[in-house]
């Protein structure tokens, strides 16, 4: 694809006759600092020291910064740091959380840039930010050998699902920030799919005009959700728009409500 601006910026385009509106989504750089909100571990690949031109692996805690940039609490024995002595360029690539099923349909982010030590006026600040998000580091972040490093975030590369892809300036990841619904998410997914599973499937055939057999909600946010859908061995997703923007659990209940209440009198 190409890495001029692209659509993720754009407005939605005027519906034909036929087709139906695009559903409002997210720029991808929200998008992206809300998935490195939510989660905290990532794969940090960095430049082997033993195979030169080769990248090497590991799996990385982390902590984010109030601008989006990664913070890391590493070894100096850990050959991941080793690496990065020699050579600072490296990617972190942090994937939505799940089961593993439908892999390739979950969200991921890739950041890439240069990873650095940070100095001792700061390393206090860091310390408090990376035991904030990784509380079970108070056992060793003292240790002599340890010491924070931070991510200099230059490109970043976020893949939403199938069809959804796109490189994203830096500057505007540094500018954007998480869905006001990102701690909540997990919770509203999980609470719909266990209790609401018939109300989802009322909202798909009212709001993206697909039946299906089964529907569970795979993510919201401020502006809308998504949906999986089965139909028989046909499995596929739709996104449903909000009538409004919600910005807290109470509004996204009243307006799932308001919604259901609307496809079941469009239904009748």
């Amino acid at each position: 694809m190409s890495d001029a601006p692209r659509k993720h910026n754009a407005p939605p385009m005027p519906a034909s006759d036929t087709e139906r509106p695009s559903v409002p989504e997210s720029a991808y750089a929200e998008r992206a600092r809300t998935l490195l909100h939510q989660r905290d571990i990532g794969s940090l690949s960095t430049h082997s020291r033993r195979r030169t031109g080769y990248p090497f692996a590991s799996v990385m805690p982390y902590a984010l910064g109030p601008d989006g940039r990664p913070v890391f609490l590493i070894s100096g024995m850990a050959m991941h740091t080793q690496n990065l002595m020699a050579d600072p360029r490296a990617s972190l690539l942090v994937t939505e959380a799940g089961d593993g099923a439908d892999a390739l349909g979950k969200a991921r982010v890739t950041l890439v840039g240069d990873v650095t030590r940070i100095d001792d006026a700061e390393r206090a600040a860091a310390r408090d930010l990376y035991l904030e998000a990784q509380p079970s580091a108070k056992y060793w972040v003292d240790f002599e050998d340890f010491a924070f490093y931070r991510m200099e975030v230059l490109d970043l590369y976020y893949v939403g699902g199938f069809g959804v892809m796109g490189w994203i300036p830096a500057m505007e990841y540094a500018e954007a920030r998480p869905d006001p619904l990102a701690g909540a998410a997990a919770d509203i997914i999980g609470h719909m799919n266990a209790d609401h599973a018939d109300a989802l499937l009322l909202l798909a055939e009212a709001y993206a005009e697909e039946t299906a057999d089964e529907a569970a909600m795979t993510s919201i946010d401020r502006l809308g959700f998504h949906v999986r859908l089965k139909s028989g061995d046909r499995v596929h997703g739709a996104r449903i728009g909000f009538p409004r923007q919600v910005r807290t659990t109470q509004e996204a209940r009243t307006v799932l409500v308001e919604m259901v209440r609307h496809a079941r009198k469009k239904r009748d």
